[in-house]
């Protein structure tokens, strides 16, 4: 393997473990996802990284956000409505492709991240 490829996939695994540790009813940005991961300014990474979850894995995907709370796909495709529905049956308030983060943004706290996080 070469080295830049082992250094994406320690990358992407660090950005899986830390979408499943989004609680239920809570959002993150994608910047907040690269900063938890310990990759800050790499959000565009995160979407990359989301992209390419095994089929073997099941990590919540649709509790990411843009950072102003939009949901990152074009409101009414097929994509937007199926992350919409995801994130209602789980209590989250979608209002014209937005979620309000102050309402249901995921803010751990340093416990919750040391007990759930393993880097």
């Amino acid at each position: 393997m070469e080295p830049g490829i082992g250094r994406q996939v320690n990358n992407y695994q660090r950005i899986w473990r830390t979408v499943l540790a989004i609680p239920a009813g809570r959002v993150a940005s994608y910047g907040q996802i690269a900063d938890l991961a310990g990759l800050p300014g790499r959000a565009r990474l995160v979407g990359r990284a989301l992209g390419q979850v095994p089929e073997t894995m099941s990590v919540p995907w649709y509790r990411v956000l843009r950072s102003d709370g939009r949901i990152a796909f074009p409101a009414g495709s097929p994509q937007a409505e199926r992350q919409k529905g995801h994130l209602q049956e789980e209590g989250v308030i979608v209002l014209n492709n937005r979620v309000r983060l102050k309402a249901f943004g995921w803010q751990p706290d340093l416990a919750e991240l040391l007990m759930r996080l393993e880097f």
